[in-house]
């Protein structure tokens, strides 16, 4: 299991990650909602997760989604980089009642973020303006290309929800063993 800390005036974060794990979970961000979506996305990624974070949430809940997006990116980095017998490119579309989302994922080496959700507004306390947030940190830090795009949808929480898990389930495609492919780049390097 990699363990990842950091600490700045705004967040101490720690998270543990085990890339082939079972998708079991420990998550207290002190953001509610973020922790019901990151034990979804640890379930269908079949990634544990242990996370941990004490923020300035009597601010807001900015810094503490960013920076888990930030520490969880970065994480990954270290557990897929460099890419070998994995499969590289992964996809989902997850349906959720009326809400479906796509995510279309490659495991490049060169962080590019697409996303599309019309979720303005917010989901209880839930500021869902950082949704995309989370998302552009956790791509940046991973160094991932992901287009995230809804397909059709009206309830906030259904769509934000497909979105974890449609990257969850295309983390756990694009990361699958195949020995077959060896480096799956023709630079022979990701």
């Amino acid at each position: 299991m990699l363990t990842k800390t950091r600490t700045t005036k705004e967040t101490d974060i720690t998270i543990s990650l085990e890339l082939n794990g079972t998708g079991k979970s420990k998550i207290d961000t002190g953001v509610g909602f973020l922790d019901h979506m990151l034990e979804s996305f640890s379930k269908h990624s079949l990634i544990d997760l242990e996370i941990s974070c004490k923020g300035d949430t009597h601010i807001d809940d900015h810094h503490s989604v960013e920076d888990v997006g930030i520490v969880l990116g970065a994480l990954l980095a270290e557990a897929i980089y460099p890419v070998k017998n994995m499969e590289r490119f992964g996809s989902a579309n997850i349906v959720m009642d009326e809400a479906c989302v796509s995510c279309d994922m490659d495991l490049s080496n060169r962080p590019f973020l697409i996303f599309e959700l019309d979720v303005v507004g917010k989901v209880g306390h839930f500021d869902t303006e950082l949704v995309e947030e989370f998302f552009r940190a956790f791509v940046l830090n991973s160094r991932i290309s992901a287009h995230i795009i809804q397909l059709r949808g009206k309830n906030k929480h259904h769509i934000i929800e497909a979105a974890f898990k449609s990257v969850a389930v295309a983390i756990r495609r694009a990361t699958a063993a195949n020995e077959r492919v060896g480096i799956p780049s023709t630079k022979d390097v990701l």
